[in-house]
C-alpha cells in the first residue's frame, strides 16, 4: 500500500507544471500526480466516508494499513469487514471476530479493497505489483493529458491482477481527471470514469466520478476518451463519496 520510495528517489525530478516534456517517464508522471493529490499525506491519513449503504474507514501509517467497511444489522448490530496487512477479518460490534469461510474471505477482501482503492487514487499506483507504461498524450475537452497504462504482476497483484487500467493526468497540474479499466470478474467488462466534484480535505484531493461503459467490448481502453467526447458512452452510475473526513495521524490529538 505504501509508495515505492526507492524507485521514487531514483527517478523523481522537479516537474514544473508548465514545462513537462514528453520524455518524462510514466513513473515520474505518476509520482507527480500522487504529489498533486496529497503526496506523503496519504501515508499518515485516517479517512472516513459513506458510499451507498456502507461506511468506510482507512488508516494508513507508513506501510501498515487498515481498511474497514462498516454496516449495521438490526438483529445483530455493527458488522466491520476489515482488511489489514495480516489479511481479512469480520468483527461484530467491535468485539467478536466472526468465523468466515475462506471463499467468502476472498470475496469480501476484494470488495472492501476495491472501494478504498478507487477512493484514494492515484495513491496506490506505486505498489510493487504495478507496471506502468506511458502511452503518449491526448486531449479531452480542450485539455491535454498524459495517458498512462497500468497492468499488474500476478505476484502481489491480487485476485484481479489481469485487470488493465488507463489513467489520464492533466499535463499542467498532474490531476487525475479520467480513468478507464477492463476487468475479468462477473463475465468481464469495460468502464470509463470522469472525475467530478474535486475537493481538498486536510491536503488530500477527494473526487467523485461518473461511471460509463461503451456499447460493446471491442474497443481499446485508450480510445474511450474519444467516445466520451463524442457522447457515445452509456452512463452506468455515479460514484459519490459522502461525509468525507481526513485526519492526518501526526495532527491527531
Amino acid at each position: 500500500m505504501s509508495c515505492n520510495q526507492g524507485v521514487k528517489d531514483q527517478e523523481q525530478q522537479q516537474l514544473d507544471p508548465r514545462t513537462v516534456k514528453p520524455n518524462f517517464t510514466a513513473q515520474q508522471l505518476v509520482d507527480r500526480a500522487i504529489e498533486y493529490h496529497g503526496g506523503d499525506k496519504f501515508e499518515r491519513a485516517e479517512m472516513t466516508f459513506k458510499f451507498r449503504d456502507y461506511e468506510y474507514r482507512s488508516l494508513q501509517e507508513g506501510g501498515q494499513f487498515t481498511l474497514d467497511r462498516i454496516s449495521y444489522n438490526k438483529a445483530i448490530g455493527k458488522i466491520t469487514d476489515r482488511v489489514t496487512n495480516a489479511g481479512y477479518t469480520q468483527v461484530l460490534n467491535d468485539e467478536f471476530e466472526m468465523n468466515i469461510v475462506d471463499s467468502m474471505k476472498v470475496k469480501f477482501t476484494n470488495s472492501v479493497n476495491s472501494v478504498h482503492y478507487f477512493a484514494r487514487l492515484p495513491y496506490g499506483l506505486n505498489d510493487a505489483a504495478v507496471q506502468k507504461k506511458l502511452l503518449g498524450t491526448d486531449s479531452i475537452k480542450g485539455k491535454t493529458y498524459h495517458e498512462i497504462e497500468v497492468r499488474f504482476k500476478q505476484e502481489g497483484g491480487g485476485v484481479d491482477f489481469q485487470d488493465v487500467f488507463v489513467y489520464w493526468f492533466d499535463t499542467e497540474t498532474g490531476a487525475m481527471d479520467y480513468l478507464a479499466y477492463s476487468y475479468e470478474t462477473d463475465g468481464g467488462g469495460i468502464r470509463f470514469r470522469a472525475a467530478t466534484n474535486p475537493r481538498e480535505i486536510s491536503g488530500i484531493r477527494v473526487q467523485d466520478y461518473i461511471n460509463f461503459k461503451p456499447k460493446g467490448l471491442d474497443v481499446a481502453l485508450e480510445d474511450l476518451d474519444y467516445l466520451y467526447e463524442q457522447g457515445s458512452l452509456i452512463e452506468v452510475s455515479k460514484i459519490e463519496l459522502e461525509n468525507v473526513t481526513v485526519q492526518l495521524t501526526d495532527e491527531a490529538n
